[in-house]
């Protein structure tokens, strides 16, 4: 039953940050589309340019998170979270905790991660991301129509 409750706790918290990555995802996308009339000198402009590609880099990373955690959201929703995509054993409540759209216990991370392979699919197997992102829809699960006692 802790664990349970645990889950239901990170769902809450997977829910609010899809939302927050939602929308800085799509600000950045409709911010990059502003056209500039401004003269500006060698300088500016260096740094107009580090700071675009920041700021690229950034949404590329929000992306990627937005696409773990709506994965974390539809295992939920498939009663299969919390369960190491390598090994199948349970995925401690602290790792899950700490990085919870975490496809990998501890262990199977770091073994993926010393034979030079990611440590979250996701994020690198774009047929994986796009596949699970077209079995995703923005729809909220209620908590009663979970079964997380699998």
């Amino acid at each position: 039953m802790v664990r349970k409750d645990a889950i239901v706790k990170l769902h809450k918290q997977l829910l609010n940050r899809r939302d927050v990555l939602k929308k800085l995802v799509s600000g950045s996308s409709e911010g990059s589309s502003a056209s500039r009339a401004i003269v500006e000198d060698i300088g500016d402009a260096a740094i107009r340019e580090t700071r675009q590609g920041l700021e690229s880099h950034l949404a590329e990373i929000e992306s990627q998170e937005l696409v773990q955690i709506r994965r974390a959201i539809s295992l939920i929703q498939e009663g299969r979270y919390g369960h190491c995509e390598s090994c199948k054993k349970n995925i401690p409540i602290a790792r899950l905790k700490a990085v919870p759209y975490t496809m990998f216990c501890v262990d199977c991370a770091q073994k993926r991660e010393s034979m030079g392979l990611p440590s979250n699919d996701v994020g690198n197997d774009w047929e994986n991301a796009y596949e699970f992102e077209g079995r995703l829809n923005d729809q909220d699960v209620r908590i009663r129509d979970l079964d997380m006692e699998k």
